[in-house]
């Protein structure tokens, strides 16, 4: 796109130009309607870049993004974690079952009744809300482990959802392994009383 002079202009039309104020004129107009050219081809080019991507977007399928996934492998790890340290819960389930003991045993009873009343029913308690802990994190891992089949099959899962799922899980087994050894009397079970 070309300028045109005045004197062009005006030859093309047939008038010549006569002082130097018409050929200024016709040279502001000129650069004028080309700014306007290029600004409608600026805005042409801005439409069309935005119809596309919105098309991109469209055709982009919207999957479950995993965020869900993530955050059940690490509410598994934890809840294992604290099947095997011990919980809050445990511990005060444990204090209120000995004061309980205490409480519903009398001093004429044996020492062996005394020790079961005061000490094992309290150990027996912090197993039972350890176990519980230990299940919840099994479930969990394995709930978060078995969603892709359920989920978008083309969407495979992240490694690290899987790697944290399953040191749930294995920390599940293993708290809930310990929780029913202890339960049961086998591992640290109460000393004899004879």
């Amino acid at each position: 796109m070309g300028t045109k002079t005045v004197d062009e202009a005006k030859a093309a039309s047939g008038v010549e130009a006569t002082n130097d104020e018409e050929k200024v004129e016709a040279t502001k107009a000129d650069e004028a309607s080309e700014a306007t050219e290029a600004r409608e081809a600026q805005a042409g080019e801005a439409a069309e870049a935005m119809e596309a991507t919105e098309v991109s977007e469209e055709a982009a399928p919207k999957g479950p993004s995993g965020i869900g996934q993530g955050a059940g492998a690490v509410v598994s790890a934890a809840l294992g974690f604290v099947s095997l340290s011990g919980s809050w819960l445990g511990t005060v389930a444990g204090a209120r079952q000995q004061l309980i003991g205490q409480l519903r045993t009398s001093s004429q009873a044996s020492v062996a009744k005394q020790i079961k009343a005061v000490y094992g029913d309290a150990w027996h308690a912090t197993a039972l809300w350890g176990g519980l802990f230990a299940l919840a994190a099994l479930i969990v891992g394995v709930v978060v482990l078995a969603r892709p089949a359920f989920g978008a099959p083309g969407k495979p899962q992240a490694a690290w959802v899987k790697s944290v799922a399953w040191g749930g899980v294995a920390l599940g087994v293993i708290g809930l392994f310990l929780a029913v050894l202890k339960y049961t009397d086998i591992l640290l079970g109460l000393p004899s009383a004879s």
